[in-house]
């Protein structure tokens, strides 16, 4: 297993700053950070319009399990996700295996992890109104919350804390601080 792998995973209707905030982010932390597009083109549409090139699209047969899966939010983006069968199945194997780390954001938590039943018993985050989805989750008055396999993050302005927690879980504090310190982070 390598920690210090991840696939950001993109569906018609992300949002933006969750999708490349954490790839930015973790290569910057020395991580291979892959974006996979969920539909059968690897240009897929932000919520707000703006299109990304995904370096793959979804072929479960070549992501590897262990590493991170990555889970940007946004309307509908993340019910796109939920949708897609083949990830589900993916997010699945993740969850059962030894080392493999799953990180989601805004609605994701919620319309994926949580509507999926993994979040249950645990201390978790999502965007505010989407609580209904947290099936069994005790919700935290934080932005971003770890709990086991999970970094969670509650929507588009903690996506920098929450891309800094992964590279701090996965990479260990002093790369996080680096990659804090070297983007300015609390310099100002």
């Amino acid at each position: 297993m390598n920690t210090n792998e991840a696939y950001v995973f993109l569906a018609e209707g992300f949002e933006l700053i969750e999708a490349m905030t954490p790839v930015d982010v973790l290569r910057r932390a020395g991580m291979t950070v892959t974006t996979v597009s969920i539909t059968s083109d690897k240009l897929v549409k932000s919520a707000n319009g703006v299109s990304v090139k995904a370096d793959m699209t979804l072929d479960p047969e070549k992501i590897k399990i262990g590493g991170w899966l990555i889970l940007p939010g946004g309307l509908p983006g993340a019910t796109n996700l939920y949708d897609c069968l083949p990830l589900r199945e993916l997010i699945k194997k993740q969850y059962e295996s030894a080392e493999g780390m799953i990180a989601s954001i805004c609605a994701s938590p919620a319309m994926v992890l949580g509507q999926l039943g993994y979040l249950d018993g645990r201390t978790a985050i999502c965007y505010p109104g989407c609580e209904e989805y947290m099936h069994g989750a005790t919700i935290a008055n934080t932005g971003v919350t770890v709990d086991e396999k999970f970094v969670l993050g509650a929507g588009p302005a903690l996506a920098l804390p929450w891309s800094l927690k992964i590279a701090e879980v996965a990479c260990g504090a002093e790369v996080a601080k680096q990659v804090a310190d070297g983007m300015l982070v609390n310099r100002y």
